[in-house]
């Protein structure tokens, strides 16, 4: 049941404009130490090394993703449409404000070598013995189950669900506007007024006012743009690989019985595998900074050259490959060996098709993990997946495209330059 504040309170923000918060319950989680940790976790991990604007937070985008909720809920309430549910109005803006709440430090980088979800990690906030959990409960006592089955994407309302998760979604919108922003780039732009102007309720689904066609084209053009030009940045992947080894360097040495000079329970709980809700909230990239700082003078010199590498910028040089080499590949670790270097942390190649993408896609099989399509409603109420009707979408759907990297540290490389093979050295152009 929505509380409204006695007086409404107003966040400025440099993509929306002005943020309204008009329920108690929403001004009360935002102001939870669950939330307000978001401040000091980046929205865009270790992107502010390549894209030097790009030190907002997961908090500035949580409001934002509530912020288009709000307006996407408030034009359906305005327009009267019989099929919004309105007595889900408080779901959804309190799903959409807590659904990166769960997010750890660098967090994409942190999920893939100890296998963290943040899915899983937010439900847990949400139902776990915190100060949101609390607030939720306030509202009804299984309103926080209600909330995490929405991040969980099992909500028995789908049009709940694809507020905040699906091919078009107020996440999605926020996080493109707000990236392009602060990298300084203009691939994110799209005309999300317009967009949020063709949305329907229709038939336990949002779709797209046909009319809206060519806006939501240009939005997932902008998409597949961000993620060439900014989120797949090679310089950006450089920056993430020293991440994941520093991590895995720990973990080794931890498992080894290391003696670390510096540890913190928090950190040592996540090397053991062990970590609880209670030392997770702790972490946040300040620590995480701290730390490196730290295990930058240890007596592991691997750690400690990975740490300094990553706080000073130091990242290994990048050579693009015309395909996957694998038998070049496995004779280039002999020859890193043979110049005292470790292959194993030293060389990594990679491509960003390690990360599964594709622009859109059209169809969703039952009961699987894909989103579902955009759909369009024409005059005579009738619905059409977008690439049917949309050739400019056609031609990109399911569209895959990937380059391959081989990265190493360039000034450990060069001295010993006389000792690689003619094709590594042209490979690497050096």
């Amino acid at each position: 049941m929505l509380k409204e504040l006695q007086e409404e309170k107003v966040f400025k923000d440099p993509v929306h404009n002005s943020i309204y918060v008009q329920d108690l319950t929403i001004w009360k989680l935002i102001n939870t130490p669950e939330f307000q940790r978001l401040r000091r976790i980046r929205q865009l991990g270790t992107s502010y090394l390549t894209f030097h604007g790009a030190e907002h937070s997961r908090f500035s985008h949580s409001l934002g993703v509530y912020e288009i909720t709000r307006k996407i809920i408030s034009q359906f309430e305005r327009n009267r449409y019989a099929d919004w549910p309105q007595e889900e109005k408080l779901l959804s803006l309190c799903a959409s404000l807590l659904h990166d709440v769960g997010h750890g430090p660098f967090s994409h980088s942190l999920e893939e070598i100890f296998h963290i979800d943040h899915e899983q990690w937010t439900c847990e906030v949400i139902l776990g013995d915190t100060g949101i959990n609390q607030i939720l409960r306030q509202v009804d006592p299984q309103f926080p189950e209600k909330v995490a089955s929405v991040i969980r994407k099992k909500y028995e309302k789908p049009i709940v669900v694809s507020l905040v998760s699906s091919q078009l979604d107020a996440d999605r919108m926020d996080y493109l506007l707000r990236d392009a922003y602060f990298t300084g780039v203009n691939y994110g732009t799209f005309d999300i007024d317009r967009i949020l102007r063709m949305l329907r309720p229709y038939k336990g689904k949002i779709v797209v006012k046909e009319s809206g066609m060519h806006a939501v084209e240009d939005y997932l053009m902008s998409r597949y743009q961000m993620y060439w030009q900014v989120y797949f940045h090679p310089v950006t992947r450089s920056s993430e690989i020293i991440l994941r080894q520093i991590f895995r360097r720990a973990s080794e040495l931890h498992g080894e019985g290391y003696e670390f000079g510096f540890m913190l329970p928090p950190i040592r709980e996540l090397l053991e595998g062990s970590i609880t809700l209670h030392q997770y909230l702790k972490l946040d990239e300040a620590m995480l900074q701290t730390v490196f700082g730290q295990w930058s003078d240890e007596r592991d010199e691997l750690l400690s050259d990975l740490c300094r590498r990553f706080l000073n910028r130091q990242l290994y040089k990048y050579a693009e490959l015309e395909s996957e080499d694998k038998n070049w590949l496995e004779s280039i670790r002999h020859e890193w060996q043979e110049i005292g270097l470790n292959p194993d942390y030293h060389m990594e190649f990679d491509t960003p098709m390690d990360s599964p993408y594709a622009i859109y896609k059209p169809g969703a099989l039952p009961d699987s993990k894909e989103k579902p399509p955009i759909l369009l409603l024409n005059e005579h109420e009738q619905l059409t997946e977008i690439s049917v009707k949309s050739d400019i979408i056609r031609s990109i759907a399911g569209l895959h495209r990937g380059k391959y990297y081989i990265y190493y540290p360039e000034e450990r490389v060069l001295p010993h330059v006389e000792k690689l093979s003619l094709e590594t050295r042209k490979k690497l152009s050096i």
